[in-house]
């Protein structure tokens, strides 16, 4: 491998790379040069027939297609085989967090484990024939074989790492989004429970001075707020014993409800401060929820409520498993507002907010509501284009430049100040990593500015 800058690795992989210096440092030289020696012819047959075993699980054609693995994947692991046959102890670090990226890579295509793990195994077992075919000197090609078991297990256990830390931060995104879809804007969503239950309590209060009405007052659970917390709450704020606590808080109130109906102005003295000392713990228990959740309200830019960057990821992946599954297509633009440090720098960072809303008001009002806006970070946007041929995705993007150029912003002064955007097209084109979709729009943006601006450019 080439000499790069030293790598800081992660506490979890320390003791990976520890574990393969100590292997290659105890293996004996003839056998590291009898696996390097395979490095020479063997990848490209190995790469073949790791894929093959791949490719025979029905589950691969969610990921993987033909053209890919020829083309691109069949190289990649061409690469990696040379990689780990011919490391010395030297390069461990570097293996190790290439290992990290494979993971990282694996995750986000959604590749189980399994799947390469099956196609370890027939690497593996390919690769300990040839050691033997070709050393006539058994001890050598045992040693060489254990050194490439440890390698190979070892390099496996580095994606497998990284693979379980970018599923997990990708799942609690995802139930995350989920959540956030749920409710978008959690502080009025609070407020509006708070009153829920004020109204309630209320109602309850003015019934305790007219036994007649008393019997009126419907359970809490049967309330508004009951019933959001149960078929809205409880699902976004989870299972737990907070929300468990809760409910129990609300039956406990319904049953006390029932007793003062039974019992009539009578009971009052007794059962309101019992009463009241569990809507309290509700009311307690509720802030505390709503509190919990309230970082969600980041899912949405501040300044353009957009979408913001956070959750893009969850969305790619999502209409990248809908084209794989049902044949739809989609597309992504990446929208750069031009000049704008320019306009920071002559007309104040406030002009500059105003701009940022103003165009997205404008990309707000004529894309469909089944596609996403994201503000993307800075004076960049991204839209998801759903259901949408190239050409399609082509014209709407043309139709926002042309809406962006045409729509100056109202200055507070009098006068206009005239926007205008570059902008990247990219096709979803099979790939299932999302991260590479976004390098296409992005280059394509950068060939739109470079030509000089206010223009729309589509990726290969």
């Amino acid at each position: 491998m080439p000499a790069t800058s030293p790598v800081v690795l992660d506490d979890a992989a320390i003791p990976l790379a520890h574990a393969w210096r100590q292997v290659l440092l105890e293996t004996p030289a003839p056998a590291l040069e009898l696996l390097s020696g395979l490095a020479t012819d063997a990848p490209p047959e190995l790469a073949v027939q790791f894929y093959a075993a791949l490719m025979e699980d029905p589950r691969a054609s969610r990921f993987l297609d033909h053209d890919q693995v020829r083309n691109r994947l069949q190289p990649a692991m061409q690469r990696w085989l040379v990689q780990v046959l011919c490391a010395r102890a030297g390069q461990v670090e570097q293996l190790i967090s290439l290992q990290g990226v494979i993971g990282d890579v694996h995750a986000r295509v959604g590749i189980p484990v399994d799947l390469v793990g099956r196609g370890m195994r027939v690497l593996l077992v390919s690769l300990v024939k040839l050691l033997y075919a070709r050393s006539q000197d058994r001890q050598i090609a045992h040693a060489a074989s254990m050194c490439l078991l440890h390698s190979i297990c070892i390099a496996q256990e580095g994606m497998t790492q990284a693979y379980t830390r970018a599923k997990d931060r990708s799942a609690r995104a995802d139930a995350a989004y989920r959540l956030f879809s749920l409710v978008q804007n959690v502080s009025a969503e609070r407020e509006r429970q708070r009153a829920l239950l004020l109204d309630w309590e209320n109602q309850l209060l003015y019934a305790l001075a007219s036994p007649d009405s008393l019997a009126t007052i419907e359970p809490l659970a049967a309330s508004e707020f009951g019933l959001w917390f149960i078929h809205k709450g409880i699902p976004s704020f989870g299972q737990n014993s907070e929300t468990e606590h809760l409910s129990s808080l609300i039956t406990q109130t319904d049953q006390l409800l029932a007793q003062l109906q039974a019992g009539g102005v009578a009971q009052t003295a007794n059962l309101m401060p019992a009463l009241r000392q569990q809507l309290e713990q509700i009311r307690s228990l509720q802030t505390m929820l709503f509190e919990r959740i309230g970082e969600l309200d980041s899912g949405s830019d501040p300044l353009t409520n957009l979408l913001n960057r956070r959750f893009l990821p969850t969305v790619l992946r999502r209409e990248i498993e809908l084209t794989t599954s049902n044949g739809t297509r989609f597309a992504v633009l990446l929208i750069d507002l031009d000049h704008f440090k320019a306009i920071n720098d002559q007309h104040g960072h406030e002009t500059g907010d105003r701009a940022l809303q103003h165009v997205a008001a404008t990309l707000s009002q004529h894309t469909r509501g089944s596609d996403y806006l994201f503000r993307y970070g800075g004076e960049e946007f991204v839209v998801v284009l759903v259901g949408v041929t190239t050409l399609q995705a082509m014209v709407i993007a043309e139709n926002l430049r042309k809406l962006v150029s045409s729509n100056p912003l109202s200055l507070p002064t009098g006068g206009e100040l005239a926007l205008t955007a570059s902008i990247g097209v990219a096709a979803f084109d099979g790939h299932p990593d999302y991260q590479r979709l976004m390098a296409r729009a992005d280059a394509a943006m950068y060939q739109a500015k470079n030509g000089g601006r206010d223009q729309v450019q589509l990726a290969p």
